[in-house]
């Protein structure tokens, strides 16, 4: 099967995929920021440049593209039928290096978070899942 889209195409489509201050991460932000607590953003010293960090708390956030990261079980996560080699060495590298930066981070005395990209859909779940992690001792 081939790319429905020219190279050039393409090329121009995958340019536009941004990595970090996406719809989803500027959502949970602002529900973090609008329940009291305060955070860094990217800090690039902590394995995987966590999306927020509250310090103060010891929790790092991620949020992570269900594509891009592989979120198991989410109909956003399957992988293209073109260019299969390519795709399932890149995607899965990508959920290899994720479990490897949350196990420093844990092993660092760090609580992890991950928000998938369709768990923001759903605002009211989404606030109560933060404030769940957020408010945990």
């Amino acid at each position: 099967m081939t790319d429905v889209f020219t190279p050039e195409e393409r090329r121009r489509i995958m340019a536009r995929v941004k990595g970090s201050h996406t719809r989803p991460e500027i959502l949970v932000r602002s529900l973090v920021h609008r329940m009291g607590f305060r955070f860094r953003l990217h800090r690039r010293d902590l394995p995987g440049c966590p999306d927020l960090v509250l310090k103060k708390h010891r929790k790092v956030i991620f949020v992570h593209g269900c594509f891009w990261h592989g979120h198991e079980g989410c109909r956003r996560s399957a992988r293209p039928t073109t260019n299969t080699e390519f795709w399932n060495r890149k995607l899965s590298g990508n959920t290899e290096r994720d479990r490897r930066n949350q196990e420093a981070l844990k092993k660092d005395g760090w609580k992890v978070l991950v928000v998938w990209e369709c768990e923001t859909k759903d605002a009211e779940k989404l606030k109560e899942m933060l404030g769940d992690f957020l408010l945990e001792r």
